[in-house]
């Protein structure tokens, strides 16, 4: 692979483990992780604070021009800036989870982002995570994963996580929205979150962290030394 950059697609249904995952494989090979899903919750978040409706494409189609969004590679990682502005956690809430995969299916808003994501990637040794990495966005990675787990032990974890992070829910409302994005996810036109025919499923429902990082290494690991 020599003078190429080595690309790393996990994909996957959410709350599977992908952000996670790739957080610690970046970690682990020096690679710089870019977090796709942040870049459509960016969007929702902007489109939702303009009191525009999720599905209402013309008018978000009407804001996109105003939209600059702005990947900074920082600790090995990427920050998102919207406008100028650092964005954290504000995505990561249910609504925000809405906006996102409806915005998400639009076409436009797609190739919106398209470019941005692959350029990094052009440019970096990349692990970057998402739901059409492996099949649209990265198709001639190296290593593609797709990630898979029950919607209930993905709902805890996300759960647990927005609860750490100070995000008032309940795991009702996570586990009703999961199936609600999973169902809307893998069923829509526009680049449906489904598996790459050379994609290696990868089912972490009952593994521990440590446990999920030490089987993808060793898979990646066998991939990329038989190339």
């Amino acid at each position: 692979m020599v003078n190429k950059t080595i690309k790393i697609a996990l994909d996957g249904p959410s709350g599977s483990g992908k952000s996670t995952l790739a957080k610690y494989l970046a970690k682990h090979y020096g690679f710089v992780y870019i977090d796709t899903g942040a870049l459509y919750r960016t969007i929702g978040l902007f489109v939702s604070e303009k009191g525009i409706a999720s599905d209402d494409v013309d008018a978000i189609l009407a804001v996109l021009p105003e939209i600059h969004i702005e990947m900074r590679l920082e600790q090995g990682g990427g920050a998102v800036y919207l406008g100028g502005r650092r964005i954290g956690d504000e995505i990561r809430t249910p609504l925000c989870s809405k906006y996102a995969s409806d915005v998400s299916k639009i076409p436009e808003v797609r190739a919106f982002l398209l470019e941005t994501q692959r350029s990094i990637a052009r440019e970096n040794n990349v692990i970057m995570d998402g739901r059409d990495i492996g099949t649209v966005i990265l198709p001639d990675a190296q290593v593609k994963l797709f990630m898979v787990a029950s919607p209930e032990a993905r709902a805890k974890r996300r759960f647990e996580e927005l609860k750490a992070r100070g995000i008032e829910t309940s795991l009702e409302e996570v586990l009703a929205d999961m199936k609600w994005r999973d169902n809307n996810d893998s069923s829509r036109k526009v680049a449906p979150a489904i598996p790459a025919e050379d994609a290696v499923m990868f089912d972490n429902s009952d593994y521990s962290i440590d446990e999920m990082v030490d089987a993808a290494v060793k898979i990646i690991d066998g991939i990329l030394n038989k190339g």
